[in-house]
């Protein structure tokens, strides 16, 4: 079980730090959603066979209400998950520094704070929704897209939405956003809510739908 831990702090280090060096400040770029999605496919391919390669809470409570993990173990998940996201986001601080154009955007209000938590929400929900589908259906045994899928569905969603949202698409990304100074306290809990209930309706839709099988993510 340790090593399941160890290996999804190091996916989530990895997701959190790639988005921090490529969003903002120095070095940032209009193609970071290309790069956070490609850092999360390749963390995928890599530790998905030995932890299931979740590396995002939500995900996490997806598989969970899917029936293919215990309460215990997705609890285990979702702290190494989120130190894996507080440790890279003091590197990024510790690498880039803070100054006058590293700040958080301003707090949602009104309409605003209702489409952010909408954006975040659609795409967390698409996101968990391909996750189970891709990799843990057993009508999608054996394939070997799944990375490309997960990786692909958040570059998407930091494109269509990430705009509007921040495009977090999960809890441990918002707890590394909130670190590094890039969200408020506000957004941090538009991240844990809409997230987390994201994850939890698309997992109701797949077991609804019975789409899935006998094959596991944990």
């Amino acid at each position: 079980m340790m090593g399941k831990l160890i290996v999804e702090g190091i996916g989530t280090f990895f997701l959190v730090f790639t988005i921090g060096q490529t969003v903002k400040g120095p070095n940032a770029t209009e193609l970071a959603p290309l790069a956070i999605g490609s850092a999360l496919m390749v963390m995928v391919y890599a530790g998905g066979h030995f932890s299931g390669g979740h590396y995002n809470p939500a995900v996490t409570l997806g598989v969970t209400l899917r029936g293919k993990a215990s309460w215990s173990q997705a609890l285990s998940y979702m702290v190494a998950q989120v130190i894996g996201a507080v440790v890279a986001g003091a590197v990024v601080l510790f690498i880039k520094g803070q100054g006058p154009s590293w700040q958080p955007p301003p707090a949602p209000a009104g309409y605003a704070f209702l489409a952010q938590a909408v954006g975040d929400f659609l795409f967390t929900f698409a996101l968990v929704y391909v996750v189970l589908n891709a990799a843990t259906a057993k009508g999608t045994a054996g394939n070997s897209f799944y990375g490309l899928a997960i990786g692909f569905t958040v570059m998407v969603g930091a494109f269509a939405v990430g705009p509007v949202s921040g495009g977090a698409f999960n809890p441990a990304v918002g707890v590394g956003l909130f670190v590094m100074g890039l969200a408020d306290s506000t957004q941090l809990a538009i991240y844990l809510g809409a997230d987390f209930l994201g994850g939890a309706a698309a997992a109701l839709v797949f077991r609804t739908l019975d789409m899935g099988g006998d094959r596991s993510l944990a």
